[in-house]
Formats: C-alpha cells, sequence, structure tokens
C-alpha cells in the first residue's frame, strides 16, 4: 500500500482530508471546509507545497510534543501533523508528506 489521501464528509456537512503513510497512520490533517469543492483545492494546495522545505514549520506543543504545520505561499496553515514524542517522530513524517503528497491517490470516505 502507498500513501493516500483520505477525503471525508463529517456529520456535521463538512469535509476534512487526511494523508496516511503506507502504513496507514495519519501524517498530515487538514483543517475543516464547508464544501468537497474546496477541500479538494485543499488536498491541490498540499500537492503543491509538500516539495518545498520553507513551508514546513515544526514547533512545540504545550505537553513537550513535537508537531509541524504545512504552509501554503501565503503563510495560510494547510495541514498540520499528529503530536509526536521528539522531534525525529515528526521530521519522519514531513519526510513522508514531502516525498509522496504530490502523488498520493485521493481515497473520498
Amino acid at each position: 500500500m502507498s500513501a493516500s489521501f483520505e477525503l471525508k464528509k463529517s456529520v456535521d456537512g463538512q469535509f476534512h482530508f487526511s494523508l496516511h503513510a503506507a502504513d496507514g497512520a495519519s501524517v498530515l490533517r487538514s483543517e475543516t471546509y464547508t464544501t468537497l469543492a474546496s477541500a479538494k483545492n485543499g488536498i491541490e494546495s498540499v500537492r503543491k507545497n509538500a516539495g518545498t522545505d520553507s513551508r514546513y514549520v515544526f514547533e512545540k506543543s504545550a505537553n513537550g510534543k513535537t508537531y509541524f504545520n504545512l504552509k501554503a505561499a501565503n503563510g495560510q496553515i494547510i495541514g498540520s501533523s499528529p503530536l509526536f514524542a521528539d522531534p525525529h517522530g515528526a521530521r519522519q513524517a514531513a519526510d513522508t508528506v514531502r516525498h509522496h503528497a504530490a502523488t498520493a491517490p485521493v481515497h473520498e470516505a
């Protein structure tokens, strides 16, 4: 199995997507979108920006765990990683996004 996007509609009718690594682990999650079209545009923005190192901003949460935000050229956050116990895990997840987002298929759930 290769990396893939999963696009879902929530019970309140809004949409979000996640990028999953080949092992099924979620490495990036989007904000919530009001329309399917805007969620698909978000996926395209991830694909466009994932290959640019400067678009990844690594942070520490209040509980000391590491995560990253993937930002568009305009500075808007287009996806966030889960929390990782150490910076190495966050960097590995970012590498997965960097190397696989551009070609990952989209599965609508």
